[in-house]
């Protein structure tokens, strides 16, 4: 099989969850696809919501002393916990992260899915992880951390994919050359800021105070009526975005152009 890195999936952390999953459902029209029981080892409730193929994920403590809780404390509300990445071989990607002085701070080992989560404070911004399930090198196939019948979940009448997510940083050139490292991609530019490229979403890294995952980019029918619908849910809108989850989303017609 053809060595592959899809950005698969993107994770929140909220203080509660219910608030943030309701939102997101009515604000672009979709549905939770699952709710891993697994989670609550950790002290974590969480939910999967379809956005095309690509999956959004809220993760919310319940108990004290979670690493999400002190990810929230931490970062004052900035929601962007995880970026997750689909690949073909997540131990040969997290030895070469691991060489470059990138710790492994979790990993999962099953028969039918295999990960590793790299360490945030040696990836900056957000957790870096790496995922493959048995039987999903095809899009539609299987995504074990979006449960048995995620397929059936996917509405896309109103919401169509993720494009990607920004990260910012007050050294966006430096962090941006470190991710490329340790996810073995490129550097391309989107306008002034540097990106990564995948064949289903873009990483955009742009100017900010504080080093977080900022915002999330999402295509969409009708950008005015899914901020209109945002704020009915109450968020804050500012231009072509909305803030919840402590992150923007940015709802597009379609992907910005990328320089080449």
């Amino acid at each position: 099989m053809s060595d592959y890195l899809r950005l698969r999936q993107i994770c929140l952390a909220a203080p509660r969850l219910a608030p943030v999953i309701d939102d997101l459902q009515a604000i672009f029209k979709v549905a939770v696809c699952y709710r891993d029981p697994n989670v609550a080892h950790y002290g974590l409730e969480n939910a999967l919501i379809p956005i095309g193929t690509g999956f959004l994920e809220v993760v919310a403590p319940f108990r004290d002393d979670t690493a999400a809780g002190r990810f929230i404390a931490r970062t004052r509300g900035h929601g962007g916990y995880m970026a997750i990445f689909q690949a073909n071989d997540p131990r040969r990607r997290q030895a070469a992260a691991e060489a470059l002085g990138v710790r492994t701070a979790h990993v999962i080992e099953r028969d039918t899915y295999q990960n590793a989560q790299l360490h945030p404070r040696d990836c900056r911004a957000a957790f870096i992880e790496f995922g493959h399930s048995a039987g999903g090198d095809d899009r539609m196939g299987t995504w074990w951390p979006a449960g048995p019948d995620w397929q059936s979940f996917i509405r896309t009448e109103d919401t169509h994919r993720m494009l990607g997510i920004e990260i910012q940083s007050p050294d966006r050139e430096g962090l941006a050359a470190h991710w490329s490292r340790i996810v073995e991609t490129p550097l391309t530019r989107m306008g002034t800021d540097p990106a990564l490229v995948f064949e289903d979403g873009t990483i955009c890294f742009v100017e900010g105070r504080t080093e977080c995952l900022s915002a999330i980019r999402v295509e969409v029918s009708d950008p005015a009526a899914t901020l209109d619908r945002a704020v009915a849910c109450g968020c804050r809108v500012e231009d072509d975005s909305f803030h919840l989850g402590g992150v923007y989303f940015r709802v597009l017609k379609q992907n910005p152009t990328l320089e080449t």
